[in-house]
């Protein structure tokens, strides 16, 4: 039995909410968890050791464990969060652990890369350190951070891929059904023509976003 263009538009809706929820929530936790990695390190505007390497040891080992074992490892919390295992809704909860702590690594490597210039400009026209991070080293790292979530972004998509898996829903879970287990070489193919085309979409589109800001 061949696959046919409803499911094929249906789990590519799917893997459209995996990514767009999933990406939603980590920046939300990665976003705040990169400013504190920069601001918290020695000799930065928050200079605070214990919740550096707090923060460091706790994102080294979440961005240590692969993607298809953290999400077998958190089943469990995965269900008392949406009350199941499997389907698009349960796929969100690892694709937030796993792209977090990677966000806020790309956020931090944006940050680190600011002239610190405008810090000690920052600090000379008297800012707060809230106003410094916001009003002077956010925005002068955002192209670099466009970028940044231009990455995570096609990270998530190979993720929500590999969620299909193990019933996770999308593109990935139609190549297993159809494409691997029934042997369905065009799906097979079809299936991986549309991440290519998602993806070299996304990227083309980060990379025009980040150029646009660069020129302001």
């Amino acid at each position: 039995m061949l696959v046919n263009n409803s499911q094929i538009i249906e789990a590519l809706i799917e893997t459209i909410q995996m990514v767009a929820f999933s990406l939603l929530f980590s920046a939300l936790l990665g976003l705040p968890l990169g400013v504190l990695l920069v601001v918290t390190r020695k000799g930065h505007l928050l200079e605070n050791l214990p919740v550096f390497n707090v923060l460091n040891a706790i994102i080294n080992i979440f961005r240590s464990v692969p993607f298809i074992i953290l999400m077998v490892a958190i089943i469990p919390l995965t269900r008392l969060i949406v009350g199941t295992s499997i389907g698009t809704a349960a796929a969100v909860v690892p694709l937030v652990f796993y792209a977090g702590p990677y966000i806020a690594r790309l956020v931090e490597n944006s940050l680190l890369e600011v002239d610190k210039g405008v810090l000690e400009a920052a600090e000379a026209m008297g800012a707060t350190p809230f106003q410094t991070i916001f009003k002077f080293l956010v925005p002068e790292a955002l192209s670099s951070l466009v970028l940044a979530f231009t990455i995570a972004t096609i990270g998530l998509v190979g993720a929500s891929a590999m969620a299909g898996a193990v019933g996770g829903g999308g593109i990935g879970d139609l190549a297993i059904t159809y494409g691997y287990q029934r042997f369905d070489t065009i799906t097979m193919i079809i299936t991986v023509a549309i991440l290519i085309i998602i993806v070299q979409g996304l990227q083309s589109l980060g990379n025009l976003l980040s150029k646009k800001i660069r020129r302001r």
